[in-house]
């Protein structure tokens, strides 16, 4: 049997070797013909398009991976407000990428990266008019000229998408339990269509005010994350507090196991977020750098949260840990490409203890931010830009300058601070005007029976733990008599 199995395994390498050297004798001519013509410059085009190729998919990649921060955001919210508002806040997570797109993709995208009037605002491109050109009978799909001509268009728009849907979302946790559901709707889509993108423009554009001073933020620690946060902080204060919302006792968190899960995949969603910020691959060493700062930074705050907490009260506190790891990665955002690794290091420890802090003042203020988004976001996106005025390394950064703490003076630091507080007085501005004139019209917060009954059954006539959370039948009569809804009520009576 040994011997027949060895001349079974001799006839199929006979075999294989006579027909590749036929493929071979039939191919070769055309191959030596093809070739021939083949010059320094043809060998030069197609590595040209080679990298143009790694490039778009690199960039689609990333923005998948930022993307699917749409999915941790939406764990981590849900896991973190009352049983009463999950299927709200799930419900406003889930819409809210769609209405964010539809904005961007009208009028956002323009506006961030159309033709600048003034280094202020784009003034085409809007709906991706100019994405495809059609051109002697044929289609051309163009390329970007502000940020990078090796990046087709679409695959751009999809990238920049994922980050404007990223802003949206962290209003929405502050802003959870007690938001109009048409209100939300609203207020997503203003924000992908203007607030968001005009602040994009000033810092991303290449005509960008921000830009021609040579503002450091490569992955949007001020552009995402602090324009999320006082969007956040501003829509918190107009509300209103949650109700039964007690001074200095924050609710609990429902379900930890979520929350947790939601980071995890946030942490992850990061790898997307920073890397795919460099638009390219043709700098390895930049990506893998990129990479290594954001980990340590995620990894400091982390450590200095839990540490931080368990100091004052002897508790190791996992809500804190979370939103100190969810801090080190926002504040790190700015600078991961421009400081070495021990610098962020440090910038993620500042970041961990920051965001508890934070929390206290909002808290002192009786601002009820369910979720602590503008304590990660909003202060730890202003303080890593800064971040980048002290720590930022020379021979990393876009101008050469070193920060104030490297022997660099005020120069990049100044930069730094006047862009901070130009994004966030806009920001401030245009959030009061939006969610002022959505309370004006009675569309920023839920009808008072919905604090009653709660928000869930109230807005969708659902709740995520039907066999635990169902009101009685008295309740329901006074919700249904008081409301203009009709409720649906689920699970056992």
């Amino acid at each position: 049997m040994y011997n027949i199995l060895r001349r079974r395994r001799s006839l199929y390498r006979l075999i294989s070797l006579a027909i590749g050297s036929l493929v071979f004798a039939l191919c070769a001519p055309s191959l030596v013909h093809a070739a021939d013509p083949l010059t320094l410059e043809a060998v030069n085009q197609k590595v040209d398009q080679i990298q143009v190729n790694v490039d778009t998919v690199w960039v689609l990649v990333t923005g998948f991976i930022v993307f699917f921060m749409q999915c941790g955001f939406a764990l981590l919210e849900a896991g973190l407000v009352r049983q009463t508002g999950v299927v709200n806040t799930l419900a406003e997570n889930f819409i809210d990428a769609g209405t964010s797109l539809l904005g961007f993709w009208a009028v956002g995208f323009g506006i961030a990266f159309g033709t600048s009037a003034g280094g202020i605002i784009g003034t085409d491109n809007f709906f991706l008019s100019q994405a495809i050109v059609f051109k002697d009978g044929g289609i051309e799909y163009a390329g970007m000229t502000t940020v990078s001509a090796s990046i087709n268009m679409f695959a751009f728009f999809f990238f920049q998408y994922a980050f404007s849907a990223t802003a949206t979302t962290i209003t929405t946790g502050a802003m959870a339990e007690r938001t109009d559901f048409i209100g939300d709707l609203i207020y997503t889509f203003i924000i992908g269509a203007f607030i968001y993108p005009v602040v994009v423009h000033w810092g991303w554009n290449g005509e960008g005010w921000l830009a021609k001073l040579s503002y450091h933020d490569f992955a949007g620690s001020s552009i995402v994350h602090s324009v999320g946060g006082w969007l956040a902080l501003v829509g918190a204060y107009l509300l209103g507090p949650r109700p039964n919302r007690v001074w200095g006792q924050m609710p609990p968190a429902h379900n930890l196991a979520y929350a947790t899960l939601g980071t995890l995949i946030l942490w992850f969603g990061w790898y997307g977020f920073n890397p795919g910020s460099a638009l390219a691959m043709n700098n390895p060493g930049l990506v893998s750098l990129v990479s290594v700062n954001t980990s340590l930074a995620a990894g400091a705050g982390s450590v200095s949260a839990f540490l931080y907490v368990y100091w004052r009260f002897r508790q190791w506190h996992l809500f804190c840990g979370l939103n100190g790891c969810l801090a080190g990665l926002v504040a790190i955002t700015a600078g991961c490409a421009f400081v070495m690794p021990w610098a962020a290091v440090l910038i993620g420890a500042v970041a961990g203890v920051l965001v508890i802090v934070s929390v206290d003042v909002v808290e002192w203020f009786e601002i009820d931010d369910p979720v602590g988004a503008f304590s990660v976001h909003g202060a730890n996106g202003m303080m890593g830009t800064l971040a980048v005025g002290f720590l930022g390394q020379p021979e990393l950064t876009r101008n050469g300058k070193a920060g104030l703490l490297l022997g660099g003076g005020l120069d990049l630091l100044l930069v730094q601070l006047g862009g901070v507080m130009a994004i966030a007085l806009f920001t401030i501005l245009a959030s009061f005007v939006m969610f002022g004139t959505l309370k004006a019209m009675g569309r920023l917060r839920v009808a008072k029976e919905a604090d009653a009954l709660g928000i869930d059954l109230y807005e969708h006539g659902a709740s995520v733990w039907p066999d635990v959370y169902s009101p009685d039948e008295e309740m329901l009569e006074e919700g249904q008599a008081e409301g203009e809804k009709t409720v649906i009520q689920i699970g056992p009576h």
